[in-house]
């Protein structure tokens, strides 16, 4: 059994690891795989897809069978994406870079070979590479860490490099990561966009909560006065385990609502505060499409393919890829400058094709703002839509390192020595990679 295997692979390493599959399967055993990549899933001998959507939406067998039944399932999205019946288009046309530049000089940490990259401005960059080549070293340690050193004293030391040009063309530098947003059940998804301050607002303006003198802290599951005493506001009781990993059980005086009887019994169109926490993004949607304060919060979180999660969800429930999401949507909530540049690592990382095209769609909106996106991706997907594209390689290691292409997605698919370039010429061209089998 393997789970999404190929992540932080590149196609050709990906074509590497399905052949050591195959092999396995066809000397008598059974490979079982949670995938989204394209080429895995068309490589696969039998394909079982679960949808039709993401949470309360899923959990139904959308189709079963070989990859010509899936591409046929009017019902399966998988099917639909890989058939061609939807798409994440190629762009009509590319942003043109503004003159302005980030340039790092004589990169030479860990196998970098001395090399000078220019990051353009202004445009979505992808930085592409083989497993192993350098990419991360180049944007995370140095880019990264000298640019947060410059704007925001952080106190991490770069990666070896002669210098960093171009800084003053920027205000501030994003790393939107996978590490979780909280490292307690009380973090969650409405207090990290900074959603649930309007909401307690809101709850403190009703006209029992004035007449019974709550102010917006009754509200609140973190101070005394309104949250459950017996669990802190918690929710949750947190129960150690001597030998064992501790175990959490819900509170029994408030069953998990987090509150006590006082700030449960005031109502806002019908519903308490814990019940507020307790609906999905897509219901406050409906619930809050009166109150602009909440409500553009609450679109960025759908926006970013978050409809399905909970308000009050505990972000330790949260997978890395629904983390970084959430960051982002905090983010294309923030009033934009316009001259931040974004770095994301790999932000494609298990998610499905659908997911991937709503992805796109908020970083290309953060472009269009004027910011400057660079994100480090093997998926096909992302690089044909990216303005520059940056290829590192030629292979993993020690003989990697240096930069073998780049331009427009067309530009590097034209460079003979690039992996990325032979396959993004062929997803340019027939729209799609196929099966290794």
């Amino acid at each position: 059994i393997l789970d999404e295997p190929s992540i932080g692979l590149h196609q050709r390493d990906n074509a590497r690891l399905i052949r050591t599959l195959l092999g396995m399967r066809d000397i008598g055993n059974t490979v079982l795989i949670v995938e989204h990549d394209e080429e895995t899933i068309r490589t696969a001998d039998w394909v079982i897809d679960v949808g039709p959507g993401a949470g309360e939406h899923g959990g139904h067998i959308v189709a079963e069978g070989p990859i010509d039944t899936i591409l046929r399932s009017q019902r399966s999205l998988t099917g639909a994406y890989l058939s061609g019946r939807r798409r994440i288009p190629v762009p009509h046309h590319r942003r043109t870079p503004r003159r302005e530049a980030i340039t790092v000089r004589g990169a030479r940490e860990h196998n970098l070979k001395d090399i000078d990259v220019r990051f353009p401005l202004g445009v979505f960059v992808s930085v592409t590479g083989v497993s192993g080549s350098g990419k991360s070293t180049l944007v995370n340690d140095i880019l990264y860490r000298r640019l947060a050193q410059a704007l925001s004293k952080a106190k991490d030391r770069p990666g070896a490099h002669r210098t960093v040009e171009g800084i003053a063309h920027i205000d501030k530098v994003i790393d939107i990561d996978q590490s979780p947003i909280g490292r307690t059940p009380r973090s969650n998804p409405a207090t990290y966009t900074g959603l649930f301050t309007p909401i307690r607002d809101l709850f403190a303006a009703v006209p029992e909560a004035r007449l019974r003198g709550y102010t917006a802290g009754r509200f609140s599951f973190n101070v005394k006065g309104g949250r459950c005493e017996a669990c802190a506001g918690d929710g949750i009781i947190k129960i150690e385990m001597q030998f064992l990993p501790d175990v959490y059980v819900p509170c029994e005086v408030c069953a998990g609502k987090r509150y006590n009887r006082e700030a449960l019994e005031i109502h806002y169109k019908g519903k308490n505060i814990g019940d507020v926490l307790d609906m999905t993004v897509e219901e406050a949607l409906a619930f809050f499409a009166n109150v602009p304060a909440v409500e553009s919060k609450l679109r960025t979180l759908n926006d970013v393919g978050l409809s399905y999660i909970h308000l009050g969800q505990p972000a330790t429930t949260l997978s890395g890829g629904e983390a970084q999401r959430v960051k982002l949507a905090t983010e294309l909530s923030r009033r934009a400058t316009g001259r931040t540049l974004y770095i994301l690592d790999e932000p494609t990382t298990g998610l499905h094709f659908a997911d991937v095209e709503k992805l796109l769609e908020v970083l290309h909106r953060l472009v269009d703002a004027g910011n400057t996106v660079v994100v480090i991706e093997h998926n096909l997907d992302v690089v044909k839509t990216a303005d520059h594209v940056i290829d590192l390689g030629p292979e993993g290691g020690q003989a990697g390192g240096e930069v073998i292409a780049e331009g427009t997605p067309e530009e590097v698919a034209k460079v003979r020595r690039s992996f990325t370039g032979r396959y993004l010429r062929e997803i340019l061209t027939t729209g799609e990679l196929r099966g290794i089998a």
